[in-house]
Formats: structure tokens, sequence, C-alpha cells
């Protein structure tokens, strides 16, 4: 199997593809759609699979069985899952063999020793996933801790899965920096020419932002679900529970948003410092595609997306908090709520660069301090909330902050990869975004 298929793929890659796509879309459409099907999966299954042994440990140190039944359910999403997302990771890879067959081969073998880490990694993964899962019944109770850590090796594994891919991923994006080596045929496959593109000047801040957004928008998509479930909901039982899972989800994903407008200028900032120089199409690096060019739209666009989530996020704190027995708390949710309101608004409007530049980040920021106000105190009043009816308009909200927060993730990584163009590996002219033909034979 495993020869018929190498054979398979090696015959993809003799096949110019570009034609046959250009009546849907083109090569690049068809390729980027691929991929972001693949990235929405992705991400709930590390968002869970980290999530779901933490939440299991703190029930068991709580004796809340809330808990281990959240977690069972985010260990069931991701079995039902997965095998969803690797199909569209690997019509992912086959797509590329196929289109970029040069750029496929080079990363390939540019990072072979990563790849394999990455795929051992993937392995060891899913064999904590199904072991943490089926073996629930069983060692939940027999053996409690050894079932714990099962699940947190699903959580770490996948984690060093993604720590990998991003360092190959924002190397596509800054080209590995200034005075970093490019891909040639002296360095393929050379362990140290490959760490150096590993950790290139934007690896930090975005394996940063990847791991708290897959650990803020998969929560939010928790908490849609939950007020969906609720409506189909017999008894007062799960009626009870999935509101609960509500706040939990509503909490975990406003606690990580806090997080990432501050990792988010960092990502950008180190773009600005990657950009290698000089004069010619690559000269501004991504950081001068991605303000200035075509995809500055993109950033605005991102930049109202993200004022939404954080508006509605206060929104559903403030409905959320009816729940308490003397509705405590509602009075300041309201306030902050507006201040965050009003400010984040400000920030997208065409006043805010007035009266002098940096309004925009001032408002920003006031936006992020007026949410944690709110989100503190949330916090302080979710001890005496009273689960199972959850009014029409909170469940509403967390519905639109669920498609919100999807949609915001899916954008970023489509800003991302675009700020690159016309370059698939920045700035080096062998590696375009234009397909490239399929080799004529072996030795060239």
């Amino acid at each position: 199997m495993t020869t018929l298929t190498s054979l398979g793929l090696h015959i993809l890659a003799q096949v110019n593809l570009s034609d046959a796509l250009s009546e849907i879309g083109g090569a690049r459409f068809v390729t980027g759609f691929t991929m972001l099907i693949h990235m929405f999966f992705a991400e709930l299954f590390v968002g869970f699979a980290i999530a779901a042994p933490v939440l299991q440990a703190w029930g068991a140190r709580t004796g809340s069985p809330r808990m281990d039944k959240l977690a069972h359910s985010m260990a069931r999403f991701n079995v039902l899952t997965f095998s969803t997302g690797a199909t569209f990771a690997v019509l992912f890879v086959v797509i590329l063999i196929g289109l970029y067959p040069r750029v496929t081969t080079s990363l390939f073998t540019h990072f072979f020793y990563f790849i394999a880490l990455a795929m051992l990694s993937m392995g060891l993964a899913l064999w904590g996933m199904y072991s943490y899962y089926y073996k629930w019944d069983r060692y939940s109770v027999l053996n409690k801790k050894r079932h714990i850590a099962l699940g947190f090796t699903m959580g770490l594994f996948i984690w060093i899965w993604m720590l990998i891919m991003t360092g190959i991923d924002t190397y596509m994006v800054t080209g590995g920096g200034p005075g970093r080596p490019q891909i040639t045929e002296g360095n393929v496959a050379n362990f140290g020419a490959a760490l150096q593109g590993i950790f290139n000047p934007m690896f930090v801040e975005m394996l940063l932002h990847r791991t708290f957004a897959n650990l803020s928008w998969p929560a939010f998509a928790l908490a849609a679900w939950a007020a969906f479930m609720y409506v189909r909901s017999k008894t007062a039982e799960d009626k009870a529970f999935y509101d609960w899972s509500s706040a939990v989800g509503l909490t975990w994903g406003v606690g990580f948003l806090l997080l990432q407008p501050l990792v988010g200028f960092g990502i950008v900032y180190a773009l600005k410092i990657s950009a290698p120089g000089g004069s010619g199409p690559g000269s501004g690096g991504s950081y001068g595609r991605l303000t200035e060019g075509a995809t500055s739209n993109l950033l605005t666009i991102n930049l109202i997306f993200v004022v939404g989530l954080f508006v509605l996020s206060n929104v559903a704190m403030f409905l959320g908090a009816e729940r308490h027995p003397d509705r405590a708390g509602r009075v300041p949710l309201r306030f902050f709520g507006l201040v965050a309101a009003v400010t984040g608004l400000y920030a997208v409007s065409p006043l805010a660069d007035f009266p002098f530049l940096y309004m925009r980040y001032i408002m920003m920021l006031v936006m992020i301090l007026a949410t944690f106000a709110a989100f503190v105190t949330y916090l302080r009043g979710r001890a005496r909330f009273r689960y199972g009816s959850p009014g029409r308009s909170y469940r509403a909200t967390l519905l639109v902050l669920g498609v919100l927060a999807a949609v915001l993730a899916l954008n970023m990584g489509f800003m991302k990869s675009n700020s690159r163009v016309p370059f698939t590996v920045y700035n080096q002219p062998d590696y375009t975004v234009e397909p490239s033909p399929p080799p004529t034979g072996f030795g060239r």
C-alpha cells in the first residue's frame, strides 16, 4: 500500500493541474480553500486536546462530575472529527505536490528531520487520544491519574506538532529573516540550517498566538455548541449541564482572547524587523504587503472582527450574569462593556488617528483593559450562578460569537499566507505562488 501511494504521488507530480483548476477559481484558490478546511478542524482538535485533560484534572480536584463529562465530550469530538481534518491535510499535500512540486520537495527535504519529528509527535498524540478516549470507563474509575496522564500526552504531542509546523510556516512568511540561509542545494536536509529556519524572527510570537488562539476560539465554539444543545435538551439535568458548559466556554474564550491583541502586536513587529531591506518587490517584507499592499484591506477586516469579538464577549458576560440570584455585577459589567464598545468602535472608525497617530492603539488598549475588568467581575459572580434557564439573547449572542471567532481565525490564516505573495517562500524568487511546471526528469 505504501508503494502504491508513493507511486501515485510521483505520477501526480508529473501532471500540470493549473489548467484543470482554472475553471474553479485557480490553483491558489483551491489550495487555500483546502488548507482552510483542514485548519478549521485542526485548530479545534488542538484546543480540545489541550483543554480536555485540564478540565478532567480540575474536575478530579474539585469533585465536579460536570468537568469530567465535558472533557469526555471534547475527547469524543476529536475522535469523531480527526479523520475529516486529516483527509483535507492529505488532500492539501497532494495538491501541493501536483501544483508546486519544486517548492514542496525543497521544503520537505530542507526540514526533513523536523517533519519526521512532527509526524512521530502526531503518531504519539493519536495514541494518547485513542487510549484516553476508549479506556475512559476503565481508567477514569480505577486509575484516574493514569487516565489524565494519557490525556496530557495527547495535548503535549499535538502541541509539539503545532510547534514544528509553526516554525516551517513562519519561515515561509519571513524567508528566515535577514542574514538567514535560504533553501539551496548546499543546505538541503542540513539540520543546522533547518533549525535556523525554524527559529526565525516570527516564530516565538506566532507560536504563542496560535497556542492562545487554539484555546480561545474553540472555547467560543464550545459555548456556541452548548447554547445550541440546550435547545435540544429534554431534561432539567441536561439543560443545566449545557448552560454551565456555555459559561465555561465563554470564560475560557474571553480569558485567552485578552492575550491575543498583545501577542498579535508582537507578530506584526516581528514581521517588520524580518524585512530584508534594499529595493525591489521583496524589500518591505511581508510587513510591507500586510500594511500597505493588497492585503491591507484584510488587516482592516481582521481588526473589525477582533473588535466585534471583544464587544460581543462583553455582551455575553453581561447577559450571562443574570444567572446570579441577586443579579450582582450587572451594573459594572454594563459600564465596562460600554467602555469597551465605544473605544473599540473608535479604533476601527475613520477618526482612529485623531487627535494623533497612536490614538488607535490607545483605544485598543482601553478596550482590552475594560474587557479584563468585566472578565474579573464576571468570574467573581460565577461561583453563585444558577444554571438551567439562560435567556434567548444570551444564547443567540453565543452562537454569533462562535461563528465570528471561527471566521476571524480563518481570516488570520488567509491574511498571513497572502502577505508573502508573490513568493511562496518569502523573498526567494525561485519559489513563487504561481504553479510550477511539472518536473521533466530526475536530476533537474
